[in-house]
């Protein structure tokens, strides 16, 4: 689902992300880990197709993300971390107004609204105007409108901020589910226990290079630890080498 080879993205003397090579398939749940500025903001955006590399090729689906952006983004669903919503619809208008965005055959729109009405609880506020949502009922409403076309791709940043611990629990489920059934998911968080419990492999990225890429276990022997993945994930970056003098790593 996801191939970028050779991809860096610079901006001057600035680098964003250097030499990230990085293959994932369909259903997996890969989880992105990385210190503010690693790069993983950079990534997320490249693979969107909001920002192009500045050497490489990013592919979602098959798709160029550069050259066949339209076909790579019907793909792509993308759950920043902070949800943003159009505060004078109401939640079952934002809905709709996705279902328009990507085109979708209004009878199947209006399945797949009450499918996600029903999945993420929405009854209580669906038609209050979204100006007046909580954190997590924003979010949940976000994630409904991800979800909506059954894009091939989510990809979620920081999912389970300001989420309460049943929300939390709810989404875990989710998210495991939606891998098992085909879709690939792309987490980033700086909760390391979710990405522990939730993640088939875990990318490491530092300074904008992808320093490891492995199973948890697989880690642990990388890092020649037997700890958490917290442990794991400090001893891996605090054992990456600095950037070369004069480049500094951004995004």
């Amino acid at each position: 689902m996801i191939d970028i080879a050779n991809v860096s993205k610079r901006y001057g003397n600035k680098v964003a992300v250097e030499d990230l090579n990085l293959a994932i398939p369909d259903g997996e749940l890969f989880a992105f880990l990385g210190p503010n500025g690693a790069g993983k903001t950079t990534t997320i955006k490249m693979l969107c197709g909001l920002l192009f590399p500045t050497t490489g090729t990013v592919r979602v689906g098959g798709f160029d993300v550069t050259t066949h952006g339209d076909e790579s983004r019907k793909l792509v669903s993308y759950v920043p971390d902070q949800p943003f919503l159009y505060e004078k619809l109401t939640g079952r208008e934002f809905l709709q107004f996705t279902a328009d965005l990507y085109a979708m055959d209004p009878d199947h729109a209006k399945e797949r609204m009450e499918r996600v009405r029903q999945q993420f609880h929405l009854d209580e506020f669906l038609d209050t105007l979204t100006e007046r949502y909580s954190h997590g009922m924003r979010q949940r409403t976000v994630f409904a409108a991800a979800l909506l076309h059954e894009p091939k791709l989510l990809i979620a940043d920081e999912p389970t901020v300001g989420l309460d611990p049943k929300s939390i629990r709810e989404l875990k489920v989710l998210l495991r589910q939606l891998a098992k059934g085909g879709t690939t998911v792309f987490l980033s968080t700086h909760t390391l226990d979710i990405a522990q419990e939730l993640a088939d492999r875990v990318g490491v990225i530092h300074n904008g290079r992808l320093i490891a890429c492995d199973t948890v276990d697989g880690l642990r022997k990388k890092a020649n630890s037997d700890g958490t993945l917290e442990d794991v994930f400090m001893k891996i970056t605090e054992e990456s080498p600095s950037l070369e003098p004069g480049a500094e790593a951004m995004g």
